[in-house]
């Protein structure tokens, strides 16, 4: 068996000894058609090395133009090695193979996506290496940290190693470069972002941290929470320090001020960038033809965060996202609805554009190429959890009909309209900076709508129409002459639907139900755009969502998310209807069902205000219920300064870390920088030098026809051919990922097994006397909001709902009542929300006016344990209302136990008698009597005081005449150590206990 040499200019990895110097690394062909690396030695790195295994074998040459147009698309997925490879200390045991064994290259053997990651290091290169879920198959990438400043050189090899080969490959790697210091793990990573320069050499971004928050299909989706910049600049290479631009660590610190740990998403193998429907439309679509194809990259360009950093690597890789993970953001929640057994996942994804980006006051409208502010999708995936995968029984490849979602769409007002925050006032004035009798910009924006929904489009607008002072109004009139505007072109069935409704006024009004209408304006939307249901179209019936539900205010976040939510909330029952898990296709508020879909849709409309407002959200669903309690005010006070705070302060240097992360501003020698732009217009808009060379739009036909086509179903896949020969696992490797056989684990690492539930709402008592509903769409009394494992404090047990009991299904009364639900984390909370961090999740549940009725408590100590005040107890303080303090005050009661303590209070004597004798007194107390009977003499006559004891006694009893005048003869005392200490310096609040 001959030997194979892999040399290069400064990771000598073994070879033959003729092997000549100072050879460029090349890829070589051997006389059997395998490919091998060639790294030869230069004369700075000569040494020896054992015999590397040969590649392949018996397998023809792939011509050159093949590997060059080879744009295999199939390994997508990347995970952390949370370990090293475990490579051997010996190199000559490990270096041979079999004969005649073959090295298999990606996508040969159907999907096969690269989960975990581990890099390596060199003096001159930096090695990532990836391997799939479990651990049997790696590959690896090769990344030159000498090359030229602002080259990028990666070596991107196709081979499909076993564990063994690649343990092979480093001991080589590690064995040729002894001299340097060898091959080291650098660092344990889940992913690569891509690679981002500034004024020099660059960088690679590389995901050091992820948690689990959704799982579809089987296919897990993470959040980024921590992450990593390495310089791809050699600690060995010429170019010094004085070499790199001066600005360069600053640019550094800005991206850094861009916190990629909060609401970042990304996945391994499903593409959290487009919706469940594009996505099964698409894979369906790949499965029908002849013949059929593996999955393809579909990855939607306006929600990849990172396309920057993906732009070099793209120019460089074959097979880009093979290596380099597109992350979404946004937000992503799941929770669990239990229905007598039967679990549905619920799965509320938010994804946010990366065009015309920014903060609140700094992007307002809509840019000239139509690309608006504040641009959010959010989708509901509403799927039962019978089979885990997309697949149907069979298998029929993505046709499971137990899986449903519904999108809506938030942007900006698609017109030229700014605010100056330059002042001090929290509310700017509304300009429109331009005037276009075509509405060029809201026409592009309608049109992409169109390319992405299809049609038709309902618009529903909730700025005010009566103000004092004009300012939104101003844009409402606007708004509606851009849509009767376009209308006019449009076929009457695809015409866009207008309504317009001022829900400020309207909730501020004592007569009018701002949920009734809305639940209105929500029957008319569902009518309109219809849902995804997936489906055979055979067995089950199937549906497609055309058109979208286009919500707006002025910010686009408070009122916009409660109108989302009872859009969202009438999908959920139209979803679940169409599950079979529900007869009507409406659910009652105050159920579990509601109340845990009003808890992610609260986190989910925190994040988005968060993300462009800087602030939580000020008004919520119980604002426009009108059941907020009054505590809320003070709430919405400290969450309105909070908004006006970041808007003024904060959010300059966060348009800076958006305008450099994706890329809007690259710096170029003589341009200005970045932080010396007086505004970023230019930066978000095209250049006017190039408008006269532009074709203008057409004013008249402003869309394309094909966008406004009907959508359907794609045709099943085929099943006969390669799908009926072969098995699910080559189209989708979901099992591996889900259920990681072979691994070790427990329930409380199981994602599952962790999420939000609504049984979570039941109480533990009413269960076991089976008098409990346990329908999650029964609406519940909401009186009671304490946790079933923390016993009440007596002061606020009459908060109990013993008065207000559940009926359940055999008429028997419960008095318990469901519980709040918890957060993500597991942990409860209750109203009134209270804000910590910015990216914790807190969750609020919708409750009517509670009426609490004082009820006697037991005067048995084991009825009413002494516990000592908890938060949970404070919150309870915070539910009642101003008329309840009222009531209780003017109404006093006291339990039986307080009156018994209040009573054996009052009968102690105040006044003690001194005791001067140690005979007994005529009448003594039963309290008296067992402290006497307590002392034996024994005790008392062993009482003795020593010296010491004495002296200190008498140099307290000597106190001067003037007592509050400490003279120096003092000092020493030890009744002024504390003094002595303060003399010193020291602070008497730092100072532990003091000894008298």
């Amino acid at each position: 068996m001959s030997s194979s040499t892999i040399k290069n200019d400064g990771d000598t990895v073994a070879g033959n000894q003729e092997a000549s110097q100072n050879e460029d690394v090349r890829t070589t062909t051997s006389k059997a058609g395998i490919p091998e690396l060639f790294i030869k030695n230069n004369a700075d790195h000569d040494h020896e090395a054992g015999h590397f295994p040969r590649l392949s074998n018996d397998e023809p040459p792939p011509a050159a133009s093949d590997i060059r147009d080879s744009r295999s698309t199939i390994l997508t997925g990347r995970q952390l090695l949370t370990r090293s490879s475990g490579r051997s200390s010996s190199t000559s045991s490990t270096m041979l193979r079999n004969r005649g064994a073959t090295y298999e290259k990606a996508g040969e053997d159907g999907v096969s996506r690269m989960h975990k990651f581990s890099l390596y290091e060199t003096a001159v290169r930096f090695y990532l290496v990836g391997a799939d879920v479990m651990d049997a198959k790696f590959r690896i990438l090769k990344i030159d940290r000498t090359a030229e400043s602002g080259d990028l050189n990666i070596a991107e090899d196709d081979i499909v190693y076993t564990k063994k080969e690649m343990n092979q490959l480093l001991n080589a790697v590690d064995d040729g470069n002894k001299a340097s210091g060898g091959l080291k793990l650098r660092s344990s990573t889940w992913g690569l972002l891509g690679f981002i320069r500034f004024t020099g050499d660059y960088y690679m971004l590389l995901i050091t941290k992820r948690s689990q928050v959704a799982m579809i299909g089987g296919h897990y989706v993470y959040q980024v929470d921590g992450t990593e910049l390495v310089s791809l600049t050699s600690t060995s290479s010429t170019r010094s320090k004085s070499d790199r631009h001066p600005e360069e660590a600053r640019f550094v610190g800005i991206l850094n001020n861009l916190d990629l740990s909060r609401s970042f998403y990304f996945s391994y193998s499903y593409d959290v960038t487009n919706t469940l429907q594009v996505n099964i439309c698409h894979e369906r679509r790949n499965l029908s033809q002849d013949p059929p194809q593996l999955p393809r990259i579909n990855f939607n360009d306006m929600f990849i965060w990172n396309h920057h950093l993906l732009e070099p690597a793209a120019k460089v890789l074959r097979n880009t996202y093979d290596w380099c993970l597109p992350i979404m953001h946004g937000f992503v929640d799941q929770a669990i609805l239990s229905v007598y057994g039967r679990t549905v996942y619920v799965t509320i994804i938010a994804r946010r554009s990366r065009f015309f980006a920014g903060a609140r006051f700094l992007k307002r409208g809509a840019n000239d190429l139509g690309y608006v502010a504040n641009d959010v999708e959010t989708e509901q995936i509403v799927s039962e959890m019978l089979t885990t995968s997309f697949h149907a029984p069979g298998p029929k490849l993505y046709t499971n009909p137990n899986y449903t979602s519904y999108v809506q769409h938030r942007g900006s007002i698609p017109l030229y309209w700014t605010q100056d925050s330059t002042g001090v006032t929290p509310k700017p004035d509304i300009e429109l900076n331009l005037v276009d009798p075509f509405y060029g910009a809201a026409a592009l924006h309608f049109d992409n709508l169109f390319e992405r929904y299809g049609a038709p489009i309902f618009v529903l607008n909730l700025v005010k129409s009566r103000e004092r002072t004009p300012r939104e109004s101003i844009l409402l009139k606007e708004y509606t002459k851009a849509i009767e505007y376009l209308n006019q072109f449009l076929p009457n069935e695809k015409k866009i639907i207008y309504k317009a409704w001022d829900m400020s006024r309207a909730s501020k009004s004592r007569d009018q139900d701002v949920i009734g209408t809305l639940e209105s304006i929500a029957e008319e939307v569902l009518k309109t755009t219809s849902f995804f249901h997936n489906g055979d179209g055979q067995d089950t019936g199937t549906k497609m969502q055309n058109g979208i539900a286009r919500t707006n205010c002025i910010d686009c976040l408070d009122r916009t998310n409660a109108a989302q939510f009872v859009i969202g909330k009438l999908a959920l029952g139209h979803q679940l209807h169409a599950l079979g898990i529900i007869d009507d296709t409406s659910i009652e508020y105050d159920t579990d069902a509601v109340n845990l879909f009003t808890h992610m849709y609260h986190d989910h409309g925190d994040t988005i205000a968060i993300q462009y407002g800087g602030s939580h959200l000020v008004n919520t669903m119980e604002t426009y219920r009108k059941i907020n309690q009054w505590t809320s005010h003070s709430r919405d006070m400290v969450e309105s300064f909070k908004r006006y705070y970041n808007n003024s302060f904060l959010d300059a240097q966060r348009q800076e870390a958006y305008n450099l992360f994706l890329g809007n501003y690259i710096f170029k020698q003589g341009q200005p920088m970045l932080w010396d732009l007086s505004t970023d217009y230019y930066l978000h808009h095209s250049d006017p030098r190039v408008w006269s060379a532009r074709t203008r739009n057409n004013y008249v036909q402003w869309y394309n026809s094909d966008h406004l086509v009907h959508r359907q179903m794609p045709a099943l896949p085929r099943s006969d051919g390669l799908v009926a020969k072969t098995s699910l696992e080559y189209f989708d490797d979901y099992w591996l990922e889900y259920y990681r056989p072979l691994a070790v684990s427990s329930f409380l690492k199981i994602f599952s097994f962790r999420m939000n539930s609504t049984l979570r709402y039941i109480p533990f008592k009413s269960t076991k006397d089976g008098r409990y509903d346990l329908s999650p769409f029964r609406v519940r009394s909401t009186a009671e909001h304490d946790t079933p494992e923390k016993p009440r404090h007596p002061r606020f047990a009459a908060l109990s709902n013993d008065s207000q009991d559940v009926q359940s299904h055999d008429g028997s009364q419960s008095g318990d009542t469901p519980l709040l639900p918890p957060s993500s984390s597991g942990a409860y909370h209750e109203p009134p929300r209270i804000k910590f961090a910015e990216g914790s999740q807190d969750h609020r549940s919708i409750l009517k006016e509670s009426k609490f009725e004082l009820s006697p408590i037991p005067a048995s100590s084991d009825q009413t344990p002494k516990t000592s005040k908890t938060p949970k107890d404070k919150s309870a303080i915070a539910q009642w209302t101003l008329n309840q303090f009222v009531v209780n005050s003017l109404n006093p009661s006291v339990t039986s136990a307080e009156m018994d303590e209040y009573g054996r209070y009052i009968s102690h004597p105040l006044n003690l008698p001194l005791v001067v004798s140690t005979d007994t007194p005529s009448a003594p107390s039963l309290e008296l009597l067992a402290y006497i009977q307590s002392a034996s003499n024994s005790d008392v006559s062993n009482l003795h005081s020593t010296e010491e004891d004495i002296a200190d006694f008498v140099e307290f009893i000597d106190v001067g005449e003037d007592p509050l005048t400490v003279t120096e003869a003092d000092t020493p005392k030890k009744r002024y150590k504390a003094y002595r200490q303060w003399l010193k310096g020291k602070s008497l609040f730092k100072q532990s206990r003091i000894d008298p």
